[in-house]
């Protein structure tokens, strides 16, 4: 019998082989100079990760959620507030807004895009409405043109939820750098990916990137000179060491990515399931291929059985999780979220598949749904 060819969701051990002697010598020089947390590592980091998205400001973090907390706390959120977000998220987009005690309100996304839908926004607002989190879910940025208009008629702040997205553009424009300030995330399996938790929030406000700074490190404005109860929110040497190794590789990671993302959207446009959109004036960086199908878990155990790995970004949406059940928001509320969730499974699709790789997951998802 032939041996099953694998096909990881992920393959940081790869990673690894290629950026060892790197790796290690990062992180012994680290260690050579005691600067474990912050330093001129992290200091460095900010430097070029700024540089990266075309911001004045990065503050770099102990993770995306941080990011997210910090940022919305820049705004002024606070208990009796609102914010509004998508539904069709990690669970830390909400979770940020609930730490500030304000109330997350959710708003269905655009089915073609899996992302936020703009239009139907601006019913959701109210008096306490604080802010918009628009979330750049998979790594394909959100619409954010009509998001700003809407923001700017109403006097909301806009909080970038860009974990997924490091290097995605709308139209001409990073992500990143649109809205008031956004959230980055720097977990080990994102395109740009710390070997532990990390994060950052970039701004071009200098008063967001100020109070950041102080709130990541107990609200000190110096040291042990404590303006407010802050975080201890500091990103460690070691990460910061290792994301300028990788930053350094971005580019070609995106660049492979994309390209199996094009061989997956040219070979399955004949096959039994359907793809989110992408707006030819963007560029989508691809953290996840998505596809929706209606047999989910039948799919998911024939690709097994042929080795190839799947995952399931999300299975439910955030209103429907037992954490927000106490939103009021029950099943049939947001009906292109809910049907997202219910059908969504996401491909392999990391810069270190092979071509071989890749012809199996596209031959296999082919002849196991057929072609219409």
């Amino acid at each position: 019998m032939s041996q099953v060819l694998k096909v990881p969701i992920l393959d940081l051990k790869a990673e690894y082989a290629e950026l060892r002697d790197e790796i290690l010598q990062a992180l012994d020089h680290v260690c050579q100079t005691s600067a474990f947390v912050e330093g001129p590592e992290v200091a460095a980091l900010e430097r070029e990760f700024a540089d990266f998205i075309g911001v004045k400001h990065c503050v770099a973090l102990s993770s995306g959620t941080a990011a997210l907390h910090l940022g919305l706390l820049s705004f002024g959120v606070q208990a009796g507030c609102e914010v509004i977000t998508t539904p069709n998220t990690f669970l830390a987009t909400a979770e940020a807004i609930t730490y500030c005690g304000a109330t997350p309100v959710l708003v269905d996304i655009d089915p073609a895009t899996a992302n936020i839908d703009p239009k139907l926004i601006e019913r959701a607002i109210t008096p306490r409405t604080k802010a918009i989190i628009p979330v750049h879910l998979y790594g394909r940025p959100a619409d954010m043109d009509p998001i700003r208009e809407i923001a700017a008629k109403h006097n909301l702040k806009i909080l970038e939820d860009a974990a997924q997205a490091v290097g995605a553009r709308y139209r001409t424009q990073r992500v990143g750098g649109i809205g008031n300030c956004a959230a980055f995330s720097f977990y080990p399996a994102k395109n740009l990916g710390a070997y532990g938790e990390g994060g950052a929030l970039t701004t071009n406000d200098d008063a967001i990137a100020k109070y950041a700074r102080a709130a990541r490190s107990h609200g000190q404005s110096a040291r042990y000179e404590h303006e407010f109860v802050g975080f201890n929110y500091r990103m460690q040497g070691f990460q910061g060491a290792v994301l300028r190794i990788k930053l350094r590789r971005l580019h070609a990671w995106t660049d492979r990515r994309r390209a199996i993302s094009q061989r997956y959207i040219e070979s399955f446009a004949k096959v039994k399931l359907t793809m989110p959109k992408d707006d030819p004036r963007d560029y989508c960086v691809y953290h996840q291929f998505a596809i929706y199908v209606g047999n989910r878990n039948a799919l998911i155990a024939k690709l097994a059985e042929r080795g190839i790995d799947t995952a399931v970004h999300y299975p439910r949406p955030v209103n429907l999780q037992p954490a927000y059940l106490s939103l009021g928001d029950p099943a049939g509320t947001f009906p292109h979220a809910e049907r997202a969730c219910e059908t969504v499974l996401s491909l392999p699709n990391h810069p270190y598949l092979s071509d071989a790789q890749v012809d199996h997951v596209i031959s296999s998802v082919t002849e196991i749904l057929g072609t219409d």
